[in-house]
């Protein structure tokens, strides 16, 4: 059992990747290593430390993380270790391509990227899956659902902090009077997160009560999932994706793994697999 420690300054990537290296030697591998390092590693730092160890011991670092690691920690932490846009295709490939598909788990990924994250994801879905996105969400889902998914990865959203003043009231009163699914999917997939952001804020102010509420009340089902999910993490991206941790927890395949792995950062103290 060792304690989970948060250095006081980064490693470079060199000396994290010969900790790693470190902690698969002898029987079993030392699983409190492994978090307190890569756990406390953005994106950024642990393509550096994957870069290294790769260099360094010609050996690839995910393939030894998924030989020496089990079950749902196994999981978390080989999804890790790959690039965002790799991570998501490979969630959304699991629950796009299952018997019964994940609609929850499909919506949570897309509809809490940026357009420019999007096309990225879509490029590496192709490259790692050997379809479109737009392909597997079509054959997956139905309905209103599959327009909003479709419509969410395919729109091109102005990604800047400017915004139309007029255009917010009037989409605000619009939705107030009462609007059918196609209104909704057509404002969700075209405003960009600026809109967005002031059409929250707008729609308290002229009516005293939350945008969320209306969605409630006009849509239902995976239609009005996928609307909260756009509007909860144009609220707070942090609150929004703290909650999913919680929502999930041991209820769902893909994100057992990754609660798991929580879990165990919360406890501050970890025992080898």
């Amino acid at each position: 059992m060792s304690t989970l420690t948060i250095p006081p300054v980064i490693p470079t990537a060199r000396e994290d990747a010969m900790n790693l290296h470190k902690a698969f030697k002898g029987l079993g591998c030392d699983s409190g290593t492994i978090i307190n390092i890569l756990a406390h590693r953005d994106s950024q730092q642990v393509e550096l430390i994957t870069q290294e160890y790769d260099n360094k011991y010609s050996d690839v670092l995910r393939k030894r993380l998924s030989s020496e690691l089990h079950g749902d920690f196994k999981r978390a932490v080989c999804l890790w270790v790959r690039e965002p846009p790799a991570r998501d295709a490979n969630v959304l490939k699991r629950a796009l391509r299952a018997t019964v598909t994940d609609f929850k788990a499909a919506t949570d990924v897309i509809c809490s990227r940026t357009p420019a994250q999007l096309r990225q994801l879509k490029q590496v879905y192709l490259i790692n899956c050997g379809a479109r996105l737009e392909h597997d969400i079509e054959s997956a889902t139905y309905g209103d659902h599959k327009k909003l998914l479709l419509g969410y990865v395919n729109t091109t959203r102005y990604e800047g902090p400017e915004i139309d003043k007029f255009l917010v009231e009037d989409d605000a009163k619009a939705i107030n009077k009462g609007r059918d699914n196609s209104f909704f999917i057509r404002i969700f997939t075209e405003r960009s997160k600026a809109h967005m952001s002031a059409l929250i804020s707008t729609y308290k102010s002229m009516f005293g009560k939350p945008l969320e509420h209306a969605i409630k009340k006009e849509t239902s089902g995976n239609l009005m999932y996928g609307l909260l999910t756009i509007l909860r993490f144009v609220e707070n991206p942090a609150m929004h994706f703290a909650k999913l941790f919680m929502k999930y927890h041991r209820k769902s395949y893909y994100y057992r793994g990754v609660v798991k792995w929580m879990d165990r950062l919360g406890s501050h103290h970890t025992k080898s697999d």
